[in-house]
């Protein structure tokens, strides 16, 4: 006999870095892997779906996951089910506190289906731990990956970051490439002159640019394109 009925809230989340991977992590195939099987559970009713989609697993600043939240502590949700732990969230900290405090608190049954967690069973607590270390390491791991490889880009004279510094713009011919730009070149010459043999503050040639009416870098690029100067 079924003596609860519960209201679930399906979640799920994909990251920019997700989309390249294999199918399986998509949110579609998420969403077929969760309602067969709420079809296959009889005390399983769907309350809502919540999909963050482009957010990493170490961030819980997700829009769709705090609405999930909200619904919880209205009462309106009572389990909640993913694909998978790391589709819920991949640091330790965050996601242990709401698996091991938030939710029993809130009396929350948690189902994360690929890695077998049910927390309406024991035996689904004991692989628990261990999940959360492991994907605790994962993000870690995938953090120093990429700072390793940006680093070996730096050293090899590659620029890394989306916007050209003043003074630069990308090189259309070369990824990565940074060459001068002639149409600024001259400010930044006259910043440095005045800085360095003038001893003018920051402040002062800030002034000075401002009264010459010298577009201000930020004023330069309209979505990452350069934009032409009334000069």
């Amino acid at each position: 006999m079924i003596n609860t009925k519960y209201k679930v809230a399906k979640y799920i989340r994909l990251s920019d870095e997700d989309r390249d991977k294999k199918e399986s992590e998509s949110v579609e195939n998420q969403r077929d892997i969760i309602d067969n099987f709420i079809e296959k559970n009889i005390d399983l009713e769907e309350f809502d779906e919540y999909v963050d989609d482009g957010y990493t697993g170490g961030n819980f600043e997700r829009p769709r996951f705090k609405q999930m939240l909200k619904d919880i502590e209205d009462g309106k949700v009572n389990c909640i089910i993913t694909k998978d732990l790391s589709r819920f969230g991949r640091d330790h900290i965050d996601t242990g506190y709401y698996l091991e405090r938030y939710f029993p608190r809130m009396n929350i049954r948690y189902i994360a289906i690929g890695d077998g967690i049910d927390t309406k069973d024991a035996k689904g607590l004991q692989f628990l731990s261990f999940k959360l270390s492991f994907n605790d390491y994962y993000i870690q791991d995938i953090s120093n990956k990429i700072k390793s490889v940006k680093n070996k880009k730096m050293k090899a004279g590659e620029y890394q970051a989306g916007i050209a510094p003043y003074g630069y713009k990308k090189d259309t011919e070369i990824k990565n490439h940074l060459i001068i730009d002639e149409k600024v070149a001259y400010i930044v010459k006259e910043i440095f002159e005045m800085y360095a043999n003038k001893g003018m503050s920051t402040i002062k040639i800030a002034d000075y640019l401002n009264e010459k009416n010298v577009t201000p870098p930020r004023c330069l690029y309209e979505n990452g394109k350069y934009k032409k100067s009334k000069q």
